[in-house]
């Protein structure tokens, strides 16, 4: 009997063991379950807060452009020969394009020479100009048509395409 006593207890110890090692194993997976519903619960608590204080909060304001609609400076002549551009397109003397420091690329602009009052649209493709006191960059297409050579006053009016449909047909 006392044989048979210990077959039992040690068939039991190793079932009492594979019960242990289950019964830790069922409770780890049940504590990571909890910690992931934890987890999601805060950030769906979370997601809700960020919703209700962007609704209490004020509207922002939005401007559409930093730049004034008209400048009036000094512009001056520059891609005399086919280089890359800010945006990426090649450089070419012979189309009305310029170079501007903030409007965004393909803005149309018309420019106005002050002295004889000739005025043409440009699309701005590039940045510049970088000398203190200029606020745009003609190509010699450009600077041709509007009767200078080097530098000259004129007048920058951003175009927009419903208040200035008629220029803009003319310009594309």
């Amino acid at each position: 009997m006392q044989s048979i006593d210990r077959d039992s207890v040690s068939q039991s110890g190793s079932v009492g063991q594979r019960r242990g090692s289950v019964r830790s194993a069922t409770i780890a997976l049940i504590g990571a379950a909890g910690l992931v519903w934890a987890s999601a619960a805060v950030a769906e608590e979370a997601a809700q807060k960020s919703v209700k204080s962007a609704s209490i909060a004020k509207p922002a304001v939005v401007r559409k452009t930093s730049v004034p609609l008209v400048e009036t400076g000094v512009a001056s002549v520059y891609c005399f020969r086919n280089g890359p551009t800010a945006s990426g397109e090649r450089s070419r003397p012979a189309v009305l394009t310029a170079a501007h420091k903030t409007l965004p690329f393909g803005t149309l602009v018309e420019v106005t020479n002050r002295q004889n009052g000739r005025s043409v649209v440009v699309r701005i493709n590039d940045r510049g100009p970088f000398v203190e006191g200029r606020i745009i960059d003609l190509t010699p297409a450009a600077a041709r048509a509007l009767k200078f050579d080097g530098l000259a006053n004129v007048t920058v009016r951003v175009l927009d395409h419903q208040r200035d449909l008629r220029i803009v047909a003319r310009a594309i």
